[in-house]
């Protein structure tokens, strides 16, 4: 999916300072932002109840999807599939943790496999969180 200076107003999403900044964001970074990790980038700019409202619109969206981290907490990355569409998202695919520099990264070529649950239970939703060095921390 491209995302440009048009993307909130494709998305029916009123234009503010604090929208156009994270997701400016995350274009620029390749790799899952949490909330603290948007405190930390704007500061004073936007308060943290504005981020969160943030982040969980453009969840509710379907322009960032959660991605879970091995600490317990969530961060966020770009939906960039090119199976998305406004409407129908895909997000079955691998993240990947760094454990030198701790980044994590959508590897949107590998893919999770369809699971078949036993009778009774209902699928939502599928994390899978691998881990390891990435390219730019080779060993």
């Amino acid at each position: 999916m491209n995302f440009s200076k048009n993307t909130l107003k494709e998305y029916d999403l009123r234009h503010t300072g604090c929208r156009e900044d994270i997701l400016q964001s995350f274009q620029t970074y390749t790799h899952a932002l949490s909330h603290g990790d948007l405190e930390n980038l704007f500061g004073e700019r936007f308060d943290r109840v504005t981020i969160y409202r943030t982040l969980k619109t453009f969840v509710d969206k379907g322009i960032i999807h959660k991605v879970l981290d091995d600490e317990g907490g969530t961060k966020y990355a770009l939906c960039r599939s090119t199976e998305c569409t406004h409407d129908e998202h895909h997000h079955d695919h691998v993240h990947f943790k760094c454990l030198v520099c701790g980044n994590t990264t959508c590897i949107e070529s590998v893919h999770i496999p369809k699971l078949n649950l036993p009778e009774g239970y209902k699928l939502t939703d599928i994390n899978m969180l691998m881990q390891g060095t990435c390219p730019n921390c080779k060993a």
